[in-house]
């Protein structure tokens, strides 16, 4: 009464294989199998050390700031 027999197994079978199809379904797990692996590949990453990156490039000079004086008042202007 409440079991499913074979043939309710074998309908559900058909309707996924309809739904999904061969093609669709090695898609999918292709693509499940790529985002692990991207996932894999951002966690690798994340664990880099900091000091592992230049914070100062040699060769490199930091550009030469001079102030500007702007007149504020009349007498300045002359």
């Amino acid at each position: 009464m409440g079991g499913l027999s074979i043939w309710h197994w074998l309908i559900v079978g058909i309707l996924v294989l309809l739904l999904f199809g061969k093609g669709r379904f090695s898609d999918m797990m292709g693509d499940v199998a790529k985002g692990i692996k991207s996932f894999k590949k951002g966690m690798t990453e994340d664990d880099v050390p900091p000091a592992a990156t230049p914070k100062h490039i040699e060769g490199q000079r930091a550009p030469d700031v001079t102030p500007v004086t702007t007149p504020t008042n009349e007498h300045d202007k002359l």
